[in-house]
């Protein structure tokens, strides 16, 4: 088994393979081999809108009858630059594309390879958020505060079909499996698990070395599959944002502890009508305050779990 980024391709910062017209980006991309057949690329530990969209991580399994992708980053051009690194590496056809969840800096590169002619897969949750008002708003947000990178050429590309529960599929001799793991995260949460090389592909049910993001998220739902991922057989997970790493229970660590302590903090805050502003203000937040996006996540992130331990008082 390789080690974690036994390899790294590195792709220039300006390395001008943008034929599609896409505005180039000038970030850092590098592919990092994990095993004989999975690769990502890993974004900055940062806010959404910061290093050019790109934030999150994108994974690759290159077999010889053609390439999976799992999250096409945040951006149409870091989509076609993520296009540039795997052709590095492999002219194999892209046959499916796996989008871990429908947040914009894990599917905005869509397009690039939708017209590739890849198919993409999409966790059944995600419906709900292409169906609402929150996608087209999001878009709108991100023509101003990631232009040019994304603009009017740019679509929400919808899934070529769903995934209600879970698919196991080999190509070119590589078997991996699909679970929709359902509504954690986001909407509509998916992990990957590459079983011929023992790698789990987490998407943002583990964020490494940044405050999760998390919005709208089900923190119950998230902490009980996280317990599972922490026994997990798998060798290797690549995160949806940080480093990849080969301790299953250390890597889901941070997600869990922060998970942990808010809704803590919320619940009793919520069980001794305890009003939010000065539960927040009493928190003792220091195993987290020297993270990546801290200041900017953390007290939404606390105000949505202290009106979802409300819900949960009531039922």
């Amino acid at each position: 088994m390789f080690i974690v980024a036994v390899m790294a391709v590195t792709i220039g910062l300006t390395t001008p393979v943008y034929s599609s017209g896409y505005p180039p980006v000038n970030v850092d991309m590098q592919a990092r081999q994990v095993s004989q057949h999975v690769y990502y690329v890993q974004g900055v530990p940062r806010v959404a809108t910061a290093n050019a969209g790109f934030v999150s991580n994108s994974s690759f399994v290159v077999t010889e009858q053609g390439v999976v992708v799992f999250d096409t980053l945040g951006t149409p051009s870091l989509g076609a630059k993520l296009l540039e690194v795997i052709r590095e590496i492999t002219e194999k056809p892209i046959v499916r594309v796996y989008i871990s969840h429908y947040h914009a800096d894990h599917m905005y590169g869509n397009q690039i390879f939708h017209d590739l002619g890849a198919e993409i897969v999409a966790p059944e949750g995600a419906v709900r958020y292409l169906s609402g008002e929150d996608s087209q708003r999001r878009l709108k947000e991100r023509k101003i505060s990631l232009t040019p990178w994304v603009n009017e050429s740019t679509r929400v590309i919808h899934p070529d079909r769903y995934l209600y529960s879970e698919e196991v599929f080999t190509l070119g001799g590589v078997t991996m499996r699909a679970v929709n793991v359902g509504s954690a995260h986001s909407d509509g949460d998916m992990i990957l698990f590459v079983e011929s090389d023992s790698v789990l592909l987490s998407g943002d049910i583990i964020f490494e070395n940044r405050i999760p993001f998390l919005g709208s998220s089900n923190t119950r739902e998230w902490l009980e599959i996280l317990d599972q991922l922490a026994d997990s057989d798998a060798t290797t997970i690549i995160p949806g944002h940080g480093p990849a790493a080969v301790d299953p229970g250390k890597i889901v660590s941070l997600t869990r502890r922060y998970l942990s302590y808010v809704r803590q903090v919320m619940a009793t805050a919520v069980e001794e009508w305890v009003p939010f502003d000065e539960a927040y203000e009493n928190a003792d937040w220091t195993d987290f305050i020297d993270y990546p996006a801290f200041i900017e996540a953390n007290r939404q992130n606390a105000y949505g779990v202290y009106l979802s331990m409300e819900q949960e008082s009531l039922e």
